[in-house]
């Protein structure tokens, strides 16, 4: 999409658009699937849309944020969401394992 802004051709510009929605499509379920499996992932990406929202209004009365504070924020959060994905799915493995060891006795 970003060629769309950055020609002045037409057909690149059309390209660009029919390409990219191809890959969305392509990609839809997969994407739609994750999140149906990790529900705190739609949390954090309303957070960001939140977080990005306010930068825009704030910038729009020039005043200047320094975009790498925004980055940093953005890259912690999921890192720590990241993590917090691989606990649960080690805390349900051991559940499970504890289940059917419980079963056998």
């Amino acid at each position: 999409l970003t060629a769309v802004g950055l020609s002045r051709q037409l057909p690149i510009m059309i390209a660009a658009v029919v390409i990219s929605m191809a890959i969305m499509f392509f990609f839809s379920g997969v994407v739609a699937r994750f999140i149906d499996r990790n529900p705190t992932i739609k949390m954090l990406a309303l957070a960001f849309l939140i977080m990005i929202g306010v930068l825009l209004i704030v910038e729009s009365f020039d005043v200047h944020v320094d975009k790498a504070f925004i980055y940093v924020a953005m890259a912690f959060s999921l890192l720590v969401e990241l993590l917090n994905m691989k606990m649960r799915s080690v805390e349900s493995k051991a559940t499970k394992e504890m289940a059917v060891t419980s079963e056998e006795l």
